[in-house]
């Protein structure tokens, strides 16, 4: 890539990462063995229930996705691969069309600052992400946390197994959203490229701004600094702003539809999934540091909110017009709600099915 202005450094991104990050919790070998033996097993049965529910499929002669049962540096290793292969060509993209660009001494210290905080963001987050469809980078492959996953149950204080189960209903809804609905990868891709062509910042410039922002999410993460304008500081223009709420509208929908799900398939399935659900609940009140770092990420109290009320969402539509109708979503980019639409599933559903919501 040398021709190419690299906003940051992915290598050391990673390799920062990776010497930040935190050990894992402790387990014996034969614990360890046991629990990616059983996350490949969950992963395997929440197939079935998740597509009974949703009624999707994935397409014929699609990709098989890879389930892959990870640690925290692996994850880091597959979050790296993904950012880069998005977002390199995009910058790329970028700095075509600019009249001036810079020497390489200037890029290249560039990037490694950026990559030294994106670096930091990603240890941070690598000890918290449970799963993970990874849809950038390798084509589709199903990441699962396997420290991360013990953690969490250990200090939920819930039986392991329905919690391993889960968690990979979760993520399995996302496996089967993109491999059932293909148009969905394209769809964010052209957001993205959408966003960048309505940027009309010099490459360096939107790098120094990103910088800030990484900043910033570590202040956050430590619960320290005030609010500030997080992604929103990037973004100039009204197009932008228009592709914000459109990805924020599509990835409200994607976590409201997973969380549905792992709700939905009740107790016969997961047996405990009322007090895995309360105690969810209950670790989500308050602003924990994921809490604090998606709010500065997104930079305003009322993206979260949207982003939240994707399961509120999903659930309405469902009321309304029953599974079959809610799956009309995925029929193309037209039918993904829009921002508005996400507090007032009703509006939604005039608008794709052309008759007033009249709860079935």
């Amino acid at each position: 890539m040398s021709s190419s202005v690299r906003m940051v450094d992915w290598d050391l991104a990673g390799r920062t990462a990776r010497r930040l990050v935190g050990p894992g919790p402790q387990t014996t070998r034969e614990e360890a063995a046991a629990v990616v033996r059983e996350l490949h097993e969950a992963a395997a049965t929440a197939v079935a229930h998740v597509e009974g529910l949703t009624g999707l499929r994935p397409v014929p002669d699609g990709p098989v996705p890879e389930v892959a049962v990870v640690d925290r540096p692996g994850w880091v290793d597959a979050n790296t691969h993904g950012m880069s292969a998005l977002l390199d060509p995009l910058v790329d993209a970028l700095a075509a069309r600019q009249q001036s660009r810079p020497g390489p001494l200037a890029t290249a210290i560039g990037s490694r600052a950026t990559g030294v905080q994106a670096g930091g963001v990603l240890a941070f987050l690598s000890s918290r992400v449970l799963g993970q469809y990874e849809v950038f980078g390798t084509g589709g492959r199903l990441l699962l946390v396997a420290p991360n996953i013990v953690d969490a149950e250990r200090r939920l204080g819930v039986d392991p197994s329905d919690f391993r189960l889960w968690v990979c209903l979760h993520e399995v809804t996302h496996q089967l959203q993109f491999t059932a609905v293909p148009w969905l990868k394209d769809h964010l891709e052209a957001q993205m490229a959408e966003f960048v062509e309505a940027t009309d910042l010099d490459p360096e410039v939107l790098r120094d701004r990103l910088g800030d922002v990484l900043r910033s999410i570590l202040d956050a993460a430590r619960g320290e600094g005030g609010d500030d304008a997080g992604l929103m500081a990037l973004v100039q223009d009204p197009r932008q702003r228009a592709v914000l709420d459109r990805v924020t509208a599509v990835m409200s929908l994607v976590e409201g539809h997973a969380e549905y799900v792992m709700d939905g398939v009740g107790p016969d399935v997961v047996p405990s999934v009322r007090t895995l659900r309360k105690r969810f609940a209950q670790r989500r009140k308050g602003r924990g540091p994921i809490d604090r770092v998606l709010r500065r990420l997104l930079g305003l109290e009322q993206k979260m909110r949207q982003y939240a009320e994707g399961r509120v969402f999903v659930g309405g539509v469902v009321d309304l017009v029953g599974m079959e109708g809610f799956n009309r979503v995925w029929e193309g980019p037209e039918n993904l709600p829009r921002i508005e639409e996400l507090t007032d599933p009703a509006r939604w559903v005039e608008r794709v099915h052309g008759r007033p919501a009249i709860p079935a």
